[in-house]
């Protein structure tokens, strides 16, 4: 596989229209690679920085086997690839110069480009703490029984509701975003649909949020309960519910992403039918500081003083 395979563009709708068919016919592993090439489709490259998006299509006699995203500062995406396909990119992007501070893919995807992008540049790579497994709904299955209350989708009157909710997920789970009635509009959450569990007397106890539909799948992304409510029952509810509203809507596949670490969050989401579809990992990269010659060092001096 040769690096200049590659083709590497800044315009969106060219990148969907080499690759949208590829990416649509398995839309579970592609869900990241769909989801923000979307966004940025939608949104205008523009929002999201000075630095524009780069897209990437592996292409060989007409025919499309791989692609990548690169958004500052939301990183850079790969589809899966082989050891020789992560190669292949890792020299291209070298070549050109491109300066990667991380890394998402398949675990088996993301590892083999972090060992190339350390061959070709260098770089050290650091596996993540926080995995994630990337599920897909099979047969939903509701908890049995519901916890009392019900189910619903949130309307305008909530919307200071679901920033607050939001700014705590982020923060629960660790992202450096500043989520306010300001930011919002601005941030990923601003174009999800979500559902919450109420109690009886009206009370919001859960919420959950799921992606606009793309390629014939739902990402659900966002299940969060506060954690005095925990415990009750209410995220299995409006997890159950939030699934629904996606096969309601059309899907023909539903995602969702679980952290490795929480065995109560995977084995509820297995219990409402949810299978694996593969392990998700992150590398990190970091690079050496140039050395500076003594030449350079005198150099330095003599333009000091």
């Amino acid at each position: 596989m040769r690096p200049d395979d590659w083709h590497l563009t800044e315009d969106v709708d060219d990148f969907l229209a080499r690759a949208g068919d590829f990416l649509r016919s398995r839309p579970g592993p592609h869900v990241m690679q769909l989801t923000w090439a979307e966004r940025v489709r939608a949104r205008g490259a523009e929002a999201f920085g000075t630095e524009a998006p780069v897209f990437g299509v592996l292409e060989r006699a007409g025919e499309v086997h791989a692609t990548f995203y690169r958004l500052p500062p939301h990183g850079f995406g790969l589809s899966p690839l082989t050891p020789e396909q992560a190669d292949s990119l890792a020299a291209r992007l070298a070549t050109l110069g491109h300066s990667l501070s991380r890394a998402s893919a398949d675990h088996g995807t993301a590892t083999a480009f972090a060992e190339a992008w350390q061959r070709h540049t260098g770089a050290t790579s650091k596996l993540r703490d926080t995995q994630l497994r990337l599920y897909r709904l099979g047969t939903l299955t509701p908890p049995e029984p519901l916890p009392t209350g019900r189910g619903r989708v949130l309307g305008e009157q909530d919307l200071e509701q679901v920033i607050f909710w939001c700014g705590e997920f982020a923060k629960a789970v660790g992202e450096d975003v500043s989520i306010d009635a300001d930011t919002w509009a601005d941030t990923r959450f601003a174009d999800k649909r979500y559902t919450i569990w109420e109690t009886p007397d009206g009370t919001p106890v859960s919420f959950a949020g799921m992606n606009p539909m793309i390629g014939g799948q739902i990402q659900v992304d966002i299940v969060y309960t506060p954690a005095h409510l925990r415990g009750h029952g209410y995220a299995g509810a409006v997890t159950a519910e939030v699934s629904r509203a996606a096969l309601a809507a059309g899907a023909r596949d539903v995602v969702l992403f679980a952290d490795l670490s929480n065995p109560t969050s995977n084995a509820l989401y297995q219990r409402l039918g949810y299978r694996t579809l593969t392990d998700w990992a992150v590398y990190d990269f970091a690079y050496a500081e140039p050395e500076v010659s003594q030449e350079g060092d005198r150099q330095a001096d003599r333009a000091i003083r």
